[in-house]
């Protein structure tokens, strides 16, 4: 398949880009500014599977004609691209609900137009009142809408064939790191602990710890949302959404400690563990774990994820081989990094 990726330059995009190549598949990556995964390129030296099977196509989810173009050039697509931000977008919910659910209508109507399946990526916490789990949440109904009423193509004997993948927290190498430790505009759990811990900054907890928000790694992500959108070109559709997560949950307290003594062991320093107010849009005490019984969809086993002692390892060598060097340089020059 020749797979269109919106968001592919993105933490997620970048790693379902690799599961699609190492699946045999070319790819066509969606992004506003044209953008590709700059180490992917950097690694293939330009001259690999990755350059010779990537594309890249400059376009905005929000614009319907780029999204039909993209449709008319591509054999099926998963939609990734979103604004994101649980705090980051309650005091302005308008661009998110924009980029989001326009988005999502957009690619819904371009795969109908060309009749092409497309899987779409949910969040694990689909019943929280912020604005991203309900701009994601509503795209999910109007997913089922489409499957169920629209028919493709002007094909009245034919049903739509989208899929949907939930994540819960993914975390792996290549996540973008918020301020003071990066330019990101959001902050997520796995980067801060890591870049905190790692530094010997005391790590930041919201709440009191004792939340569970399940982590899943992102390669497992990423091949469930390929394998989802195999599974709509041979038009299985399921009749509920793919969710991707562990069997074993853990606190975010534990996911603390977990970065803490992996981050202590590669730089000697300790990091205590401070607790700050829940964030708003987030509902305390509820715990946010997948449905790992859905993973037969695909033909995962639950007991083949990643576990998290040993991605949380992969994951804190990533950030002290790739990120660390060039903020201690920055740091003893006295500048900015960015």
């Amino acid at each position: 398949m020749k797979i269109g990726i919106t968001g592919g330059a993105g933490f997620i995009g970048g790693h379902v880009v690799d599961v699609a190549l190492e699946r045999g598949h070319d790819v066509v990556v969606f992004d506003s500014r044209g953008r590709v995964n700059q180490e992917l390129l950097d690694a293939s030296g330009g001259d690999n599977l990755y350059s010779a099977k990537v594309e890249r196509r400059l376009g905005d989810v929000r614009d319907a004609t780029a999204m039909t173009e993209l449709a008319a050039h591509v054999d099926g697509i998963i939609h990734l691209a979103a604004c994101l931000g649980t705090q980051e977008t309650i005091g302005n919910p308008r661009p998110a609900a924009e980029t989001n659910i326009v988005g999502g209508l957009n690619f819904l109507e371009a795969c109908t137009q060309y009749d092409i399946p497309g899987v779409y990526i949910g969040v694990g916490n689909h019943w929280m009142n912020n604005t991203y789990s309900i701009t994601k949440t509503t795209v999910e109904r109007f997913v089922d809408m489409f499957n169920a009423d629209r028919r493709p193509g002007g094909h009245e004997d034919r049903l739509n064939r989208f899929n949907i993948v939930r994540l819960v927290n993914a975390y792996g190498p290549r996540q973008s790191v918020a301020p003071p430790y990066g330019p990101a505009k959001v902050r997520k759990i796995t980067p801060s602990f890591i870049c905190r811990a790692l530094t010997g900054a005391p790590i930041q907890v919201y709440g009191d710890g004792s939340q569970i928000s399940d982590m899943v790694h992102v390669r497992d992500g990423a091949l469930a949302l390929v394998k989802s959108l195999e599974c709509a070109q041979e038009s299985i559709v399921f009749d509920r959404p793919v969710e991707v997560g562990p069997t074993t949950s853990y606190t975010v307290l534990e996911v603390a400690r977990v970065v803490r003594a992996w981050a202590r062991s590669i730089t000697g320093h300790h990091s205590d563990i401070t607790f700050l107010p829940m964030r708003p849009g987030e509902t305390p005490g509820t715990p946010v774990v997948a449905d790992t019984s859905t993973l037969e969809f695909v033909q995962m086993d639950p007991e083949s994820l990643v576990e998290l002692g040993d991605g949380i390892k992969e994951t804190v060598q990533w950030y002290a081989e790739n990120w660390l060097p060039g903020w201690e340089a920055t740091k003893a020059s006295g500048g900015i990094y960015v």
